[in-house]
């Protein structure tokens, strides 16, 4: 080997063995991550992920102390593939590989079975999507959300549905899930009492469901001025086809689960101006516009593809729990808990604070439509 060629390639051993003990010294610090990587939701569960692991290569990159002690942070994703029985399965595995936080799951069908398995091990779980109020309801003090729940959703798309689009007559399909199936009892909830407004119809259908054909054809003999769909996008693609095969104008609304830009092409490459008006839990002010926008082209840099919405929330759900184990002292669960109970982090996505419960406190719903075949913002409401 050439004198100066091997005085090189000894300086560079001898900087990479320097660097790596320098980072075998460093605490490791896992953080697990679950959401479905394959099936129908896959594109929102990878959405998630890659939120959770950008997060993750922003705080080695600072680096981070604890203690005064350098960290290292270890994201452990798993594929739930939105199936509650996996999901309990998933989390079995992560409480064995000792996570010391939990971003997830994304669904609520496998976010509720699995925080028993969480807090059992007393393993502080954020999920960054799950809507359904069962979750924070059970009681469980490890068990938090960044994002504003059915409830808040349900109460914003009643409000829209009848102040904005003036609907009178509303049927209602829901898929089922812990998902669907919550969001449409809290909007159904939410129309009770308000004048001159009915239910005409309640259909219920799967999450896997292609042929809505029978469904939409009971629907419109009820003459409906407005559907509401408790579900997700692989469903609701299908059922906008078939909603123009049969000639129903309708505008359909909806949550979280269909409000990205899939929708479209999921929907035949078109959807009319103002026919889907949806609902995301979570939004920024004008504040908080350009950070987010920061946070965008950070994400398609490293990915390659443009954020659809939950990415933000998982982002921040790795944040809140590494500030609470820098602010505690300590990454041991029981230690830096309480800490995270008593968060005021002001993430990406707003101020994290929680409730007694663990919901977000002053959750911002942010509602959409599409125009040109792309989504747009009609408004942001909080604390209802």
């Amino acid at each position: 080997m050439h004198r100066k060629t091997r005085a090189a390639f000894q300086a560079a051993l001898i900087l990479f063995l320097a660097t790596n003990v320098a980072s075998a010294q460093d605490a490791v610090i896992r953080i697990g991550h679950a959401g479905p990587i394959t099936g129908q939701g896959a594109h929102l569960g990878k959405d998630s992920e890659n939120g959770a692991r950008l997060a993750i290569d922003a705080l080695n990159a600072r680096p981070v102390l604890i203690a005064g002690k350098p960290v290292r942070f270890i994201l452990q994703a798993e594929d739930d593939s939105g199936d509650p029985r996996l999901g309990t399965t998933v989390a079995q595995k992560l409480v064995d590989a000792k996570i010391q936080g939990m971003v997830g799951h994304f669904n609520s069908g496998t976010t509720i079975p699995a925080s028993r398995i969480y807090t059992q091990a007393g393993i502080p779980q954020i999920s960054p999507a799950a809507t359904s109020p069962k979750y924070t309801r059970q009681g469980y003090p490890t068990a938090f959300r960044v994002a504003a729940n059915d409830t808040q959703l349900g109460s914003a798309l009643a409000r829209h549905a009848t102040q904005e689009l003036r609907a009178k007559r509303i049927a209602i399909i829901d898929d089922r899930t812990a998902y669907g199936q919550g969001l449409a009892d809290e909007f159904a909830n939410h129309l009770k009492g308000v004048a001159a407004v009915s239910i005409v119809s309640h259909q219920y259908t799967s999450d896997k469901a292609t042929d809505l054909n029978a469904i939409l054809t009971t629907i419109k003999s009820r003459q409906p001025d407005l559907i509401f769909f408790g579900g997700m996008d692989a469903v609701a693609g299908p059922l906008l086809r078939q909603m123009e095969q049969l000639g129903i104008t309708a505008p359909l609304l909806g949550g979280g689960g269909i409000c990205n830009q899939n929708l479209v092409q999921l929907a035949g490459g078109q959807i009319a101006d103002g026919q889907v008006i949806c609902a995301l839990p979570g939004g920024v002010d004008a504040s908080g516009e350009k950070e987010l926008e920061s946070f965008k082209s950070a994400y398609k840099k490293r990915f390659g593809i443009d954020v659809l919405w939950v990415a933000a929330y998982a982002f921040d759900a790795v944040n809140a729990l590494a500030d609470a184990m820098q602010r505690a002292g300590s990454a041991e669960q029981q230690t830096y808990l309480p800490v995270l109970a008593a968060s005021h982090y002001q993430g990406i996505t707003g101020l994290i604070s929680f409730t007694a419960n663990g919901d977000l406190n002053n959750a911002a719903v942010t509602l959409y439509s599409f125009k040109d075949n792309q989504r747009k913002q009609i408004a942001i409401t909080r604390g209802q």
